[in-house]
């Protein structure tokens, strides 16, 4: 069924499996698996499959942006840094509108934009050995676009220690935050992911829609002028010279001097 370079998918009884198929980089994002994600999640919003399943391939769910990419990242233009951030804002917000029930499946470590999909999804099923946390302050980036879906979740105080401190935390922390539905062993994570999926097909169809469509203008009602804030802040951020040094730091596996930090408080904007 898969035509994709960096998903595998498969449909089954009513329930579409998608497994993002990078394990040699821990799944992580890059253009081409961002763009290939929002395509089949807009296309399942309109096909017969009435729930789901996003998992990871290998060790890991998602450990976040793709070295490589990271490594041109600091030579874009302003424009091309607010149309990237335009792309991972498009597959979160297609992630969260999507009308048919979506669990996650999460195999190993969900980082910065990886944890954003993994909690975003109606559903998150963890594995015990499962690490979380959005780590972009570390290379002086902020977790801009995630943040909005994050305090809805969590409420302010906790994200601010979340999204401060750039920490990571295991599953059961998540998921006494809520942030993870239920921890499950490595061996019985897909089979659990398929029970509950099959639960959920008893369900009624519209029903289930008509659901989450409340749900999310719920949400939507306050979202679009936030993640509109978000992208533009996205695009600022990564135009500063901490940033550029993050990521050269984070590259070299060395400690970052930040710029900001011999700059006048009263100086910085």
């Amino acid at each position: 069924m898969s035509h994709y370079q960096t998903l595998r998918t498969h449909g089954e009884e009513g329930v579409l499996t998608i497994t993002m198929n990078r394990p040699e980089r821990r799944n992580a994002l890059d253009p081409t698996m961002i763009h290939e994600l929002t395509e089949v999640l807009e296309g399942a919003q309109d096909s017969h499959y009435e729930v789901i399943i996003l998992t990871g391939s290998g060790s890991a769910f998602c450990a976040g942006l793709d070295l490589d990419h990271l490594k041109t990242i600091t030579a874009k233009t302003r424009d091309e840094h607010r149309a990237d951030s335009e792309s991972i804002a498009r597959v979160l917000r297609t992630l969260h509108n999507v009308q048919k029930p979506t669990i996650a499946a999460v195999n190993g470590a969900a980082i910065a934009g990886g944890m954003g999909l993994a909690t975003i999804c109606d559903f998150t099923l963890s594995v015990p050995e499962a690490k979380f946390g959005y780590t972009e302050v570390t290379i002086g980036f902020i977790p801009a676009i995630v943040s909005s879906f994050l305090i809805r979740q969590i409420g302010d105080k906790r994200t601010r220690d979340l999204l401060l401190t750039g920490r990571l935390m295991k599953a059961e922390e998540a998921h006494e935050l809520g942030l993870v539905t239920r921890i499950v062993s490595e061996q019985d994570l897909m089979c659990e992911a398929r029970k509950l999926a099959h639960s959920l097909l008893r369900n009624s169809p519209e029903a289930k829609h008509a659901t989450k469509r409340l749900l999310n203008y719920y949400a939507n009602h306050h979202l679009d002028a936030e993640i509109e804030a978000a992208i533009a802040a996205n695009a600022d951020a990564r135009a500063t010279e901490d940033f550029k040094e993050g990521v050269r730091a984070f590259l070299e596996k060395r400690t970052p001097d930040w710029p900001s930090r011999k700059i006048p408080v009263s100086s910085q904007k």
